[in-house]
């Protein structure tokens, strides 16, 4: 990554998300003013191939400018990046047309992609998923409710999963439209932490797509795939979050009178403060080596089979799980040093509590990762199933 887009992304960051940012934390509209300038960077989806307008970074510069913004804020964070999901899905395995017709678009607009697995009733098991498509003619009709789905009102198309109405074992991965008729939004969930990120439940009421919408292979695999990219910068986020709180700690214990001197004098906060050093270290350092796995694939020229034959990537799992695991340690370390204060609204700390716990929550809450990772990673091959 080029120094100079990195100190872009860090003038972003001290512009935008340092100082007066309670809009960050409160329900309210997308908040236009910090995307639009986030767009003027030049670095808005910045994982786009060039071929396609975009600058074709690799997710190890993800990595990297991921960590920059959720140390201003997580939910700006994963709003710019968890587009990188369906797009992704739709690199791989879409059509040629269907890559030139969505993908220049977002490249050129620094706009926005949702996608649309989670149901209320299937959970972490998407194999159980009501939402439908069916055939009629050369059209491709889909009918159902997604619980969880990021970015939705104000992206550009979606990128549905549905199973097929004539057999109960087939899903397929469909991109629609925003402005499909038919795409509803029913309500805006008010989440604890990254509030500002927008996370909706949607009804698809009978949206219509031509048949040529329809991503090649299966849905849920190419779901599975597609997850890769994002649980790395999930995972990141993580880091970011637990860096901010590390900065926090110290600038507190400068002043905090202990005993004859400050906080900052105590052995007992060095140790604390060295063991959040060593996790943010180690975060890092397994959120860059799961970017590496993940762009030596894309970098295969049969990057879609090598994908489909692997699946899930094992680093992308840990990554998420570890750096989840151990930023909550951070959180739960740096809030107990500021006592009762680290349990109010009055200082950040608090905030950064919220925000952190998303990561072992979403995408798969840890204990499905547990049961992913043991079923893929520790069986031996022959008794898998």
């Amino acid at each position: 990554m080029k120094t100079e887009d990195l100190k872009t992304v860090r003038r972003f960051v001290k512009d935008q998300l340092s100082g007066d940012t309670e809009h960050l934390d409160a329900l309210t509209d997308k908040p236009h003013q910090v995307y639009e300038a986030f767009r003027e960077t030049g670095l808005a989806n910045w994982w786009l191939p060039e071929e396609y307008g975009g600058r074709g970074l690799g997710l190890e510069d993800g990595v990297e400018i991921v960590n920059e913004i959720a140390y201003g804020d997580a939910g700006v964070a994963f709003t710019l990046f968890i587009s990188v999901l369906g797009t992704s899905m739709v690199q791989l395995y879409g059509s040629e047309e269907l890559k030139a017709r969505y993908l220049r678009p977002m490249a050129e607009g620094g706009t926005f992609c949702a996608t649309l697995g989670s149901e209320r009733n299937a959970g972490s098991e998407l194999n159980k998923m009501e939402t439908v498509v069916s055939r009629e003619g050369d059209d491709l009709v889909i009918t159902g409710d997604k619980y969880f789905s990021t970015n939705t009102d104000f992206a550009d198309f979606l990128v549905v999963v549905a199973q097929a109405a004539d057999n109960p074992e087939e899903h397929h991965a469909i991109l629609v439209p925003r402005d499909t008729p038919g795409v509803e939004i029913v309500k805006r969930w008010d989440v604890i932490g990254l509030r500002a990120s927008h996370t909706y439940q949607v009804r698809l009421d009978g949206c219509r797509v031509p048949k040529t919408n329809q991503l090649e292979g299966s849905g849920l695999r190419l779901l599975e795939i597609g997850l890769n990219a994002s649980r790395i910068l999930i995972a990141t986020t993580a880091v970011g979050i637990a860096r901010r709180i590390r900065d926090h700690c110290m600038t507190y214990a400068k002043s905090k009178p202990f005993r004859d001197g400050t906080l900052l004098q105590s052995p007992v906060f060095a140790q604390k403060l060295g063991q959040m050093e060593m996790w943010i270290d180690v975060m890092k350092g397994h959120c860059l080596r799961a970017a590496r796995d993940y762009d030596a694939a894309m970098a295969e020229p049969n990057a879609a089979a090598v994908f489909a034959r692997q699946g899930t990537l094992k680093t992308a799992l840990t990554a998420k799980m570890f750096c989840g695991q151990a930023a909550w340690d951070v959180a739960s370390v740096g809030s107990e040093m500021f006592g009762g204060l680290g349990y109010t609204d009055e200082h950040p700390v608090g905030k950064l509590v919220r925000d952190v716990r998303y990561v072992s929550i979403v995408e798969g809450g840890d204990d499905v990762l547990r049961d992913l990772l043991f079923s893929r990673y520790v069986i031996p091959v022959p008794r898998r199933s």
